[in-house]
This record gives structure tokens, sequence and C-alpha cells, in this order.
């Protein structure tokens, strides 16, 4: 047998070698090398350069923070402004304030004449300035605007009172966190009064109730020289909190004031005096006083620091830093004058009396039940055969008021007047003398909320359900309505049929580039630099609004603007419920409205917040909801945080919190009415349905508009039977006999033009609504 013997090579694949010459061959492998060694060298330089760089970093970091605390409180510079704030109204904090101002005898103090306490600390070589708010009833804006602009704020807490925050320190509290609280330090006083033996127990028990306030922020003593040394030294180097709508706009809290009127007597010019925060202050800018409003300024002049510590001999001589430019300064005109000839009918040309007749003979030659020749816009939605069908309200919210009227026949009871002992029924003991307690119930502000709670109950249950008129034809009722293929789909077109106050407000098409056009623009501003110590003279200020505002004893507080903040725009703003009213609010109630730095009463509509074009909206506020808040009011930029009061029994009361959402016209807002009607005959997929329309032409006038049920199904309406409302239907699968036909139908609402801003001549609650 012979062997096998394999040919090697014989069955091998041999490919094409690659054409290459020695010399580029060589150079590729010299650079492979060059870049092996150069990748090795990079590896270890690199390990190196990030240690540099990281100790670089922490390096400038730490001359930034060191820089800002030079900066602030320093000898040159404005000092801290600490806000002295107690938890619980029994407490008094002039006490704390003397023993601060008794902790180191080489402090130099001074007073402002608008009561505001300035410190020197030698040992620190730092300024501190404390203001000390009264806690009497009425003082609660003027302690929020005072938070506002403060830089560290002293929580005070005592050990000796039975609740750490009580009621009044509660509302004070969430509203102050709404808004943006300063950095913050808990002081806790006396603890004296304790014995030894359960100090301990009681200090945690306090840190306990604080947990749900604060929850990473330790307890300070605060009652003997000593810790106020050291209260003093963590004011100098705490971190400072940024409250960002604040911080990028210059600000001032008032040390003196002084008013000049003029020759006339009903105006005058305001002077202002004090350091100035935040950023930098162009005097052709406008300013806002809260409680007072928007003004113009004429000029700023630079005043030597009275309560600088080591100052060179010199004359206290006014220097004038900027004067208004009238063809620079910006306007004090917030809405848009429309031109009355704009609604007035031009006679037409030719080629549009030739274009009305060609459009004219294509509508003729329309087949009433086809969409043939109709936009995409037209096929969104579904309309009666009548051509005066409207989609929305061209007269503003009248229409709506008049539906409110025929869906609630409450419509004008107001809500509870005496929320107090509304929540007094609740609790589980009840006074001993039930005769007073009579005599102090308020049978008919109880009837009044108990209706209310009523419809919010049935809106509840059974959303925008109505009856159909029996007396009054569906078509001429809802005639302002159309269906809607899809409410979530289905588009709406923005500028149809806009109500007249809508030529009088200010829009841009794109506000978030607009936004960072104004913003990029303030920071390149020239003016005054925060720091100084300026006097602002605002002009046109009235005499007799601002005696009314030395009366109640607010801070003067100054605020920069940006442009165009002064123009009236519709903002919406996203607001949650609080736990400090239980009951429902109506939509277009009257509130007050803290949004930014601004205060004003509105009557708002509310609507859902969701992120499709389309919004639904909302008859009633709910308890433990959130919702979108839209009215008229002054542009403003996000963020801000938004607080929202409602005036119960001569008394605000915080009933939600949020944020500013955006400031778009633009809103599509939507009231749904669902009419219902009741299957009587169901044959597989047909069905006669009644009593949602009681004569045959409503019938025929919305038979396009598409059904739903309860259920589930939809469906659509194929003829009347008779002339008294029943109709047979079909739908996509067979009915349940206990289920429900509904037909929505849709309208836009806009807001109602009740702005007022709330300055001192308001603040007479008796003239507002409850």
């Amino acid at each position: 047998m012979n062997e096998h013997s394999h040919r090697p090579g014989a069955l091998k694949q041999s490919n094409k070698a690659h054409k290459s010459n020695k010399s580029n061959a060589s150079r590729s492998l010299g650079k492979k090398a060059k870049s092996l060694v150069s990748s090795k060298v990079k590896r270890e330089l690199g390990k190196i350069q990030r240690r540099n760089q990281a100790s670089q970093i922490r390096r400038n970091k730490r001359e930034e923070v060191l820089d800002k605390k030079r900066k602030i409180g320093g000898l040159e510079t404005n000092p801290f402004l600490v806000y002295i704030l107690p938890l619980n109204r029994d407490m008094d904090p002039g006490t704390v304030m003397n023993l601060l101002m008794q902790c180191d005898p080489d402090a130099i103090i001074n007073r402002s004449p608008q009561g505001v306490i300035h410190m020197y600390i030698p040992r620190f070589k730092q300024r501190y300035s404390f203001i000390v708010p009264s806690v009497t009833d009425g003082h609660e804006w003027g302690i929020l605007d005072g938070l506002k602009v403060c830089d560290t704020v002293i929580l005070l807490a005592s050990a000796a009172t039975n609740e750490v925050v009580d009621d009044w320190g509660r509302t004070i509290l969430t509203a102050a966190l709404a808004q943006g609280l300063a950095s913050p330090i808990i002081a806790l006083t006396d603890m004296e009064s304790i014995t030894p033996k359960h100090r301990q127990s009681s200090k945690k028990k306090i840190e306990t109730s604080l947990l749900r306030w604060f929850s990473n922020e330790k307890l300070f003593n605060l009652e003997k020289e000593f810790e106020a040394v050291n209260l003093l030294r963590k004011i100098g180097q705490q971190k400072r909190r940024s409250i960002h709508y604040r911080d990028r706009r210059p600000y001032l809290y008032a040390e003196d004031v002084e008013f000049v009127a003029n020759k006339e007597g009903a105006l005058g010019t305001l002077k202002v005096t004090g350091f100035l925060r935040g950023t930098s202050l162009s005097v052709n800018s406008l300013v806002h006083l809260p409680g007072l409003g928007d003004f113009q300024m004429l000029e700023i002049d630079s005043v030597p620091d009275p309560y600088k510590v080591f100052r060179c001999e010199e004359k206290r001589v006014l220097t004038v830093l900027e004067r208004c430019d009238p063809s620079k300064q910006e306007s004090l005109e917030s809405e848009i004058i429309p031109e009355p000839m704009d609604a007035e009918q031009t006679w037409p040309t030719e080629e549009e009396i030739r274009m009305a007749e060609e459009e004219q003979k294509i509508n003729k030659e329309k087949k009433l039940n086809g969409p043939r020749g109709w936009s995409d816009y037209q096929r969104a939605w579904i309309c009666g055969n009548g051509t005066d069908l409207e989609s929305s309200d061209s007269e503003g919210e009248s229409d709506g008021a008049q539906d409110d009227m025929d869906i609630y026949p409450y419509e004008n009871a107001e809500e509870s007047e005496n929320g107090e002992e509304y929540e007094i029924m609740t609790q589980s003991e009840l006074p001993v003398n039930t005769e007073k307690y009579d005599q102090e119930m308020d049978m008919e502000a109880e009837k009044k909320a108990l209706e209310m709670l009523k419809l919010a109950k049935d809106d509840a249950l059974f959303p925008d359900e109505i009856d159909t008129p029996m007396d009054q034809a569906a078509r001429d009722r809802f005639q302002k309505y159309r269906g809607l293929e899809s409410f979530r789909t289905s588009p709406w077109d923005p500028n149809e049929n806009l109500p007249s106050d809508y030529e009088r407000i200010f829009s841009v098409q794109n506000f978030q580039r607009f936004k960072k056009q104004i913003l990029k623009e303030a920071e390149e501003i020239e003016g005054v630099l925060p720091g100084w110590y300026i006097t602002v003279h605002i002009k046109d200020v009235s005499e007799l609004t601002w005696n009314a505002f030395k009366e109640t004893g607010f801070p003067l507080i100054l605020i920069g603007m940006f442009p165009h903040e002064h123009k009236m725009t519709v903002l919406n703003t996203v607001l949650k419920r609080t736990n400090e009213y239980a009951l429902p609010i109506k939509s277009k109630s009257k509130l007050i409205f803290q949004c930014g730095y601004r205060r004003f009463t509105v009557c708002p509509i509310f609507n859902e917040h969701v992120e499709q074009t389309n919004k639904k909206f909302n008859r009633f506020f709910q308890p433990d909801s959130v919702a979108v808040a839209t009215f008229y009011a002054p542009l403003q930029f996000t963020p801000a945080p938004v607080l929202c009061y409602k005036e119960i029994n001569n008394k605000p009361v915080l009933v939600a919190t949020g944020s500013l959402l955006s400031c778009n016209p633009n809103r599509i807002i939507l009231k749904r009415v669902a009419l219902s009607g009741s299957p009587l005959k169901i044959h597989k997929r047909s069905a006669v349905v009644r009593f949602m329309f009681f004569n045959r032409e409503d019938i025929i006038y919305f038979k396009k508009v598409k059904l739903r049920t309860k259920l589930g199904k939809h469906g659509h309406i194929k003829e009347p039977l008779g002339t008294h409302g029943h109709m047979k239907c079909i739908f996509n699968g067979q009915l349940n006999s206990q289920d429900v036909v509904f037909m929505y139908l849709y309208k836009r609402v806009y807001p109602k033009w009740n702005y007022e801003d709330l300055i001192v001549n308001c603040l007479d609650s008796s003239s507002m609504e409850v």
C-alpha cells in the first residue's frame, strides 16, 4: 500500500503583497515608535499635570471665597445684612439684639434713621447690619420684604415656650422658604430655664421639631457673650446661599429716606439712601418699590459712608454719579394703546372682490356632508352645519360667566368668611361654654362654605357634565363651542378670534431667546457698582401714597428692573395648594399674588399643568392638587417664586405656593362641556339615545360631532328619530345598558383684565372681595 504524501503549499492561498518601498516603510515604523515613546511620556506628564491642575483649581476656588469674604462685610464694602426672625410670636428679638451688641466691648455700634443697627467688630475686621422686625399684626408683608434682601437670617427658637414654631411662625416660615430664604442660622435661647438634667433631651426635641423645615442646620446656643461672639464669627464665615431672582438684580435696603415735595404738592422726589447690593444700577432703568409701585430715577449720588469706622478727614460732599437721559430712559408705559382705525373696514379692491366671488363659487360646490376642500386645520375640528358657529369667545369671559351661571345655580355663593371657625369645628375638643360658641358661629358663612364644597364635589365626580336646557335650543346655547376629533392632538390656532385685551399686551415670538438677550445686555450695562453707599432720587412719587406707606411701618426696599418688565403680558404660574386653607378655590376668584419682587391682586383662571398643547380649564382649584394660574400681569423673567394668598376674614391666608412657568399669551386653555344622554334601545352596534337633545334641529346641527361613552366606546350620530330629541347612533361596539353617552364641546377662554398693583391704598382689605 502506497503511503499518502501531502504536498505542502498545494492548497494554501497566497494573497497579493502590498506594494510599498523601503523608505515609506521605514518612515511609518519610525512614526509608530515615536508615538509609542511620546504616549508613554504623555501618560507620565499627564498624571503630574492633573495633580497640578487640581491643586490650581483648589487654590483658585479658595482665593475666590476669600475674595468674596473680604468684599462682603469688609471695611471697604457693604456690611453683612442680618435679619433676626423669631419662630414664636411670644419671643422678643430685642433681647437677642442686646446680647449681640454687648458681646464685644470693642464693638462700634451705630443706628440708621430707619432703625438698622450697624456694628463693627475689630477682632474680625467685619461689619454687620442687623434688622429687628416688628411681630405685631399686619407686618407680615414687611417681614417678607426684609427677608428678600438680607444675607443671613437668624431664626430664634426658645426652649421656654410650649411650641417651638407657633401658627404665626409657621405661616411666615412657609412663605419665606417658598420665596427663597437666605443663609439661615438657628439660635436656641432660654436653655438656662430648664434644669441641667433635661437640657439635652429638650434640645433634641427642638431639633426634631425643626427637622421638617431644616434638615442640615445645627442649633447654636445663644445665651452668653462668648456664644454671641461665635455667632458673629459664623455669620462672617458661612457659605452664602444664592437667591437667583434677587442676585441678578440691583437691590437696596433703605437706611435713610427723604421726601421732597414739588411746587405743585401732589407729587415729589423720594431720596432713598443705602448700600447697593446685587448688580450694577443704571439711572435710565426703572426701579420697583414694594408697596409703592414702579418709578423712574432722576439721578444717583455718591454719599460718604457714615458707618465707616476708619475714615480720613473728609467733607460730606455729594458726588453726582449719573443723571438720567430722557432719550435713553425706560418708559413707564405698560400697555400698548390700540389703534382705533385697525378695526375699520376699508373698501375692497377689484382683486379682493374677484377672489371673494371665486371663493363663493367653490363654497357652493361643496357638499354639506363631506370635508372636501377643507384645510388641515378645519379637518381637526368639527362644528355644526351653521355658518355662524364661532370657535371662541370674542368678548373675553362674558360668555364664560353665563356658562357658569347655567352650570352652577349657586354661582354667586361666596366662600367662608370665617375659615377659623370652620377649622375649630373639626377639632376633637369643643369649648365648655357652648352658648358663647354658638354666638360666635356665623351660620351664613357656614352655609356658603357648604354650597362651595358641594359644587366642588360635583365638579370632581362629574367633571364638565351639564344638562342640555329644555327651554332653549342647544345650537343657540352652545353656539360658541366646537367639537374636537382629539383634545390632545387636534390643533387650535392661537391667533384665532382673540379678545380686545390682547391688543394691549406685550408679546414676543421666542421668549427664551428674548430672555437670554435681555440678561446678557443687563450684565454689560454700565452703572453704579454694588457695594457703594448711594442716594437714589426717584421722581413722581405721590405724597399721599408715601404718607400712607410710612404709617404701615414697613421697610422700604428698592429693586432694579430689567428692560420691558413694566409691560403687561399673560403670566402662567404653577401652584401647589398648602394646608393653611382646606376649601376649594373657584376660578376668577380675587387672590393676592407675590410673583418675584411684585405683589398684586388678580382673578386668575386655573388650568391643567400638562405637556400637551391644549390645556383644560379647571373650574375649581382643589385642595392637595397642582394647577396653573393664568392672568394678566407685568412681564417677569423666570425663575421667580410665586406666593398666592386669599383674603379670609380681613386677613391674608397663604393658600398656594409655586413658581413662574412662562410669559406666554398663546397658551391654549379650553373650557369643556359634556352633554350626556342615555341609551334607550340597543341593537348590536347601533343604539337609540335620548335626553341629550330635545328637538330635531339640534341633532342635525351637532350631527358631525363625535360621541364617546363612559366605558370607552366612540361613535357618531346617524339620524334623528322623531321630533323630540331621540336619535339613532352607531358605535364601534355594542353598548352596555348602564353606559352613558357623552358629547364633548370646547371653547377657548381668556383671563379677565383685573390686575391691581398692591400698593398701600390697596392694603385696606375691607374693599377686597372674599
